[in-house]
């Protein structure tokens, strides 16, 4: 590289080509943070119970990277901070429960991990993409599998942390990543698939 050679841009992201660079960009961005934050919220109703884990099946995960590498690196962050503000404040946002509260005492409850761990997720997800990950399937997995790593990385902590005695980390383990650990691999193996799908009727999918 010369001097005057610039260091190679981040390539787009799929809110970028659609928001282009009219004057309704910014809005375009701003509508599509609110559309990954509610489907979130929305993700989070889907909520499944489970008898053995504090910890519900939902499928928040897959739209937090899914959005992240949509939105890009900050614009998914905002996204799942926005969310997260939402469920703070009292709106029911977080998955419905029978027995953890909605609010900011969610976020100190069994669940609270993965919560806190949304939005460092979709940004690592979203950074990714800007690397163009997101244009070819395993890219894409790599890139949603790394996200779901942090979030995993992050409820299992806090779930340990929450674990009194030395099994605490043992425990967290086997309720809070082993019984969703393999549904989740295959909601990334399918979602995966959708980015390239999108990229591809953009025709943009090679650059």
């Amino acid at each position: 590289m010369t001097s005057g050679e610039s260091l190679p841009r981040p390539a787009a992201t799929l809110v970028s080509v659609f928001a282009g660079r009219s004057d309704y960009s910014t809005a375009v961005r701003g509508a599509a943070v609110l559309f990954i934050a509610a489907l979130t919220a929305a993700a989070a109703q889907v909520s499944i119970p489970l008898p053995f884990t504090p910890v519900p099946f939902t499928l928040q995960p897959m739209i937090v990277l899914l959005g992240g590498a949509a939105l890009g690196s900050r614009l998914g962050l905002s996204a799942q901070v926005l969310y997260l503000a939402a469920g703070i404040a009292g709106l029911p946002v977080f998955a419905a429960s029978p027995v953890l509260p909605q609010g900011a005492a969610r976020l100190f409850g069994p669940t609270g991990g993965y919560l806190m761990a949304y939005p460092l997720a979709a940004f690592v997800a979203g950074w990714l993409a800007e690397r163009g990950l997101d244009r070819h399937y395993l890219g894409s997995v790599l890139a949603m599998a790394t996200g779901l790593g942090l979030v995993f990385t992050g409820g299992v902590a806090w779930l340990a942390w929450l674990t009194p005695g030395a099994a605490g980390f043992g425990a967290a383990i086997a309720t809070g990543l082993v019984p969703f650990l393999p549904a989740d691999l295959l909601k990334i193996f399918v979602a995966a698939a959708v980015m390239p799908s999108v990229w591809r009727l953009t025709g943009r999918h090679r650059t």
